[in-house]
């Protein structure tokens, strides 16, 4: 079977390095659903140990970091797993209507829940305080 190779030309060549250095995260799959009083945020985080999961909140954005362990074997062979044994970084902004103080997080076989309650309008607030 002949294999036709083509030049590489100016338009088909990439401004990237020829070897480009793979990210040490990797987004993890999640789902984030708003409820009446809360937001609720479940990430699918597989091979991961619940006391290395750092939940960090700066502004209006949220960071999770959930690192896998890693076991260096005597009989180690590279077997290019590297990208399947990155450790996982989820950053979204969820905006500053949400209470990051009274947030409720829950591991159970490599689901990580979290739940952030909403904050209550000032307004609301002050007008509950005077009925009362």
């Amino acid at each position: 079977m002949h294999t036709i190779i083509h030049p590489n030309t100016a338009k088909s060549r990439s401004r990237s390095p020829r070897n480009p250095r793979p990210s040490e995260f990797r987004q993890p799959n999640y789902d984030c659903r708003e409820q009446p009083d809360a937001v609720k945020l479940t990430l699918y985080t597989p091979g991961v140990n619940p006391a290395s999961i750092e939940i960090e909140a700066t502004g209006p954005d949220i960071i999770v970091t959930a690192r896998k362990p890693h076991v260096v074997r005597v009989n180690w062979q590279s077997l290019h797993l590297e990208h399947a044994q990155r450790d996982y970084r989820l950053r979204l902004r969820l905006g500053t209507g949400l209470d990051y103080a009274a947030l409720h997080a829950e591991f159970h076989a490599g689901v990580l829940t979290l739940t952030l309650p909403k904050r209550r309008p000032a307004a609301t607030a002050a007008r509950m305080l005077h009925v009362a």
